[in-house]
This record gives structure tokens, sequence and C-alpha cells, in this order.
């Protein structure tokens, strides 16, 4: 089975910021996914700087990627440009949170 971008998306729909209730795909935290072979690096971000779960978040990123058949290695950067913005979310998201 290829390893793809959207599956990789799918496996971090799975990590949800317990504060907010939204998955990280659907919040507009990950900014990019890069699969070279059996290796996937991503770069995300968090809804602000002083994010206290930024560990728990990013770690619960790696495992979920680690999880997908043909990975051999996850890696995942925090990155803060751009700044992330509310704008971001899915129409999903927006609606959940009542962003309208």
């Amino acid at each position: 089975m290829e390893l793809t971008r959207e599956k990789v998306l799918e496996a971090l729909k799975r990590v949800v910021d317990p504060e907010i209730g939204i998955d990280i795909v659907n919040l507009g935290l990950v900014y990019d996914v890069k699969i070279e072979g059996g290796r996937v690096h991503i770069k995300m971000t968090m809804t602000t700087p002083g994010c206290p779960l930024y560990a728990t978040l990013m770690k619960s990123a790696e495992e979920a990627i680690k999880a997908l058949e043909g990975v051999e290695e996850a890696k995942v950067e925090l990155v803060w440009d751009p700044p992330w913005r509310p704008e971001m979310m899915s129409e999903e998201a927006k609606e959940k949170l009542g962003y309208f």
C-alpha cells in the first residue's frame, strides 16, 4: 500500500486538541506534509505560542503517523510562520465552534 499525503492527513485527524475538541487537521494546524519513501515529515503549529499542550499534540501526531503502514520514521516540526489564524480552520471546525 502506497503512503500518501491523504493517508497521513487522515491519520492526523485522530489527533484531537482536548481543549477544543477538534482534530489538528480541521483546526488548520498542519501546514505541510512531506513523504520520502518511509519517512514522513510534517510541519505544524499551535493556535498560540503559549499552548500548554504543544508537546502532547506533537507526540500524538508523531504516533499517529508511525502507526501507518510503511512509515519507518516520523518527524513533527513545530513552526510559527505563518502564524495560525482562525480563518485556517475547515468549515466544519468553524461551524462546530460557532465561528460565523
